[in-house]
């Protein structure tokens, strides 16, 4: 038998009771509050503020459910204490392309220099090759690292030294005669040649320096002087002599390039080595002056005009001198 005052009674011992525990969580629930430590945690793009009690950032980011990837960095690392205000960075690891010696490797990584990423990539550098970006800059998802080789190779090259040629007056030759009185002779040098080559391919050449193993001869010309000539009982003055080879022709019908009608004394000539209107002399010919032209008297030649078939016969085709007369 239960009596109204015990009811009474046991009531207010349970609501007390409840008082009490509620009053205990409270009391717990702020120790555990005071104990745990505010955190920012920053991962796949997104950034968490919590309170935590976990020990470490590694505790951390297991209580979160947060997966690491063999390649993705922490940072503070996992073994770091966790403390009031820390921030927590979870760098997710992507792909990286290495483009070198003719291959493309990729390298699995989080933000860093293009120096770690072709270490990770088993990459080794010489001195002179070159990097596309440099060494110091940071990569990004999406980059493309470019490394190119740079090799030199010297080499000797023989080079021909051309000669000069001077110029010396003879007074015993005619004006217009020449003669070579020293042959030239080419010279010989060697030249050294260092070559860069980018991936194989030449980009480059630079001459290290020379070296002369033959020295060049110069030609001496002798230019004559004399103006003055005679052949039997005439004397003459002229401005140029002419070595030219000579043939012969006769009546065709036809007037001369410069409209005169030809007679013994007409010469044809190359009008750019022989100026129409000249006076000339011809060995063996005599005076003439330079009055026609024709299809195949071209440089130094000339055609005498002779009155008959059979003295164009008889004078054939040689070589004579002309004179140029004043």
């Amino acid at each position: 038998m239960i009596f109204a005052g015990q009811s009474l009674q046991d009531s207010r011992r349970l609501k007390l009771a409840l008082s009490f525990g509620v009053l205990g969580l409270l009391a717990m629930a702020t120790l555990i509050y005071g104990m745990s430590s505010q955190v920012t945690l920053v991962t796949d793009n997104q950034q968490k503020n919590l309170r935590t009690m976990a020990p470490t950032v590694g505790r951390l980011l297991e209580g979160q459910g947060v997966q690491l990837g063999e390649f993705d960095r922490v940072e503070p690392d996992l073994a770091t204490p966790i403390t009031g205000g820390m921030i927590i960075t979870v760098h997710r690891a992507f792909p990286v392309e290495v483009q070198v010696d003719g291959d493309i490797r990729v390298a699995l990584t989080t933000p860093t220099s293009v120096a770690e990423v072709l270490a990770l990539a088993g990459v080794t550098l010489s001195p002179q090759d070159r990097v596309e970006p440099d060494l110091e800059a940071g990569v990004q998802p999406g980059d493309r690292i470019r490394v190119i080789r740079v090799t030199t190779v010297e080499t000797v090259e023989t080079k021909k030294i051309p000669f000069k040629t001077e110029i010396t007056d003879d007074s015993s030759l005619e004006k217009g005669i020449r003669r070579i009185a020293q042959r030239g002779k080419e010279g010989q040098a060697k030249i050294y040649i260092r070559i860069t080559y980018e991936d194989g391919v030449e980009v480059g050449r630079e001459v290290v320096r020379q070296e002369v193993i033959r020295q060049p001869v110069n030609q001496v010309v002798a230019m004559g002087t004399i103006q003055m000539a005679s052949r039997g009982s005439h004397a003459f003055r002229f401005k140029e002599e002419l070595e030219v080879v000579a043939t012969a022709y006769t009546h065709t019908g036809n007037k001369t390039f410069t409209g005169v009608w030809p007679k013994v004394g007409t010469v044809a000539v190359d009008p750019r080595v022989i100026p129409l209107g000249s006076r000339l002399y011809v060995e063996g010919y005599g005076f003439g002056v330079a009055q026609d032209t024709g299809g195949f008297i071209k440089g130094n030649r000339i055609d005498v005009f002779l009155e008959t078939e059979a003295e164009t016969r008889r004078w054939g085709r040689k070589p004579v001198k002309v004179y140029i007369l004043n």
